[in-house]
């Protein structure tokens, strides 16, 4: 079973997500800060992870650059509520798969998501 990690600190998205990924029968794990999510990512290895840029303490881009320390393979698809294209931008090309903002387009999220297993599968 793939396995996706959602880290978001607004727990009502990761509850959203969790369950819309849940259902369409991805293992999900869960994490509401940075440093959770690294402790995670080494625990889980997961295929995926949903990364908030803007987070208290810790931030995305500093989560991201650390996932591709532990394993550069881990498709990251960042999540934002803010719409700045500079971000998103460094966000790809410091390894992220894809950018995505709030509210989450379910629909555009799971085309993603598979692309992203298929990839991951070969």
């Amino acid at each position: 079973m793939d396995k996706i990690l959602i880290v978001d600190d607004e727990i009502e998205v990761c509850t959203v997500l969790e369950e819309f990924l849940a259902l369409r029968e991805f293992e999900v794990y869960s994490a509401q800060d940075g440093r959770s999510a690294i402790e995670k990512v080494k625990e889980v290895k997961p295929h995926i992870v949903l990364l908030d840029i803007i987070m208290p303490g810790m931030g995305g881009i500093e989560v991201l650059q650390e996932i591709r320390k532990i394993d550069p393979d881990i498709g990251v698809i960042m999540i934002t509520a803010v719409a700045d294209q500079n971000l998103g931008n460094n966000a790809l090309k410091l390894g992220a798969h894809d950018f995505i903002t709030k509210p989450v387009d379910l629909n555009y999220l799971e085309t993603v998501v598979m692309v992203k297993i298929i990839n991951i599968r070969g």
